[in-house]
């Protein structure tokens, strides 16, 4: 074949336009390669834990659950310690988390708010599944009633607890009293029910509000809590602490991880790990369950969808 020289080049034009033509059709051929948001082998699956106590121990007590999860489903688990109770709302679109165990008002919000998913909730070596906000002062105080507390100091734990604020909230109202910022002379955030509990002991605080199952458990180290303080009144009861995913993770994922937690106690393993928390079993929990949140919350007026739970 003869070929001109400039013809010749015109011809290299032609093939490499062509290769490259090939190339790209080659590869829109390619099953398209979608990364899934819980790729498992790219990143761990994040979950939450709000502060009922002090960070240390607070992961202490949920990493061997964290490690049966992921031994279990077969993924990376990393638990994220927050700050305060708001946070976990905030860090489920800032820092993407995949799921937390929510305590019941930050998992009514979460529902509201975000369309979280609840999986599962601990039964407790008690057989309780839930647990009861209380309002207590020293047994050496002269508080007894509302009327008592008008400018005393009250230690509150953070406006994102169905204990530690949604209880005052309500136990005021129907004592009349609209505003207990008016009423009381402080009211401050301790940042943990244990805090607020020991606040009150040590006499930082006047009055407190905080959650049954931290109190009890810390009167087994420290006798004083049932010899020195007193139980004003109780919340309604409201689920304990349950792990909710994020709406968008993998329903087979999904799936995988609640019937790990359901079946736990059927596991060697798992039930040494369940006894080590302090549990029997977890069983179901689902949005059905926040009920009483729900209604606690209607009847001091807030909506959840919309709720402010900023410490101010």
């Amino acid at each position: 074949m003869i070929m001109l020289k400039g013809s010749r080049n015109s011809f290299l034009l032609l093939i490499a336009a062509v290769l490259g033509l090939l190339l790209v059709s080659g590869c829109g051929e390619q099953p398209e390669q979608k990364e899934s948001p819980h790729n498992r082998a790219a990143q761990p699956f994040i979950i939450g834990l709000i502060p009922e106590q002090d960070i240390f121990s607070q992961k202490k007590r949920y990493e061997p659950v964290a490690e049966y999860i992921a031994d279990q489903v077969g993924i990376a688990v990393e638990l994220r310690i927050l700050s305060r109770y708001g946070n976990i709302i905030d860090n489920f679109v800032s820092s993407k988390l995949d799921g937390a165990f929510f305590g019941s008002f930050t998992g009514a919000l979460a529902v509201r708010k975000l369309g979280v998913q609840p999986l599962a909730r601990p039964e407790w070596q008690d057989g309780s599944t839930t647990y009861y906000g209380m309002i207590f002062v020293r047994k050496d105080s002269t508080i007894k009633n509302v009327q008592n507390m008008k400018g005393k100091r009250f230690a509150c734990v953070d406006r994102a607890t169905t204990a530690g604020w949604l209880l005052p909230l309500y136990y005021f109202k129907t004592q009349g009293i609209d505003d207990l910022f008016t009423w009381v002379g402080e009211c401050y955030y301790s940042g943990t029910h244990e805090d607020a509990i020991l606040d009150v002991l040590n006499g930082k605080a006047d009055m407190g509000a905080a959650k049954n199952t931290v109190f009890y458990r810390l009167a087994k180290k420290d006798r004083r809590i049932i010899d020195e303080l007193e139980i004003l009144t109780e919340s309604p009861k409201v689920p304990a602490n349950s792990l909710a995913v994020a709406k968008n993770v993998d329903p087979v994922l999904r799936e995988k991880i609640r019937k790990t937690l359901l079946e736990m106690s059927l596991n060697p393993d798992g039930k040494t790990i369940l006894e080590n928390f302090g549990a029997i079993k977890f069983i179901p929990t689902s949005e059905q369950d926040y009920t009483p949140v729900f209604e606690y919350a209607e009847a001091v007026g807030l909506d959840l969808a919309t709720y402010d739970y900023t410490n101010k």
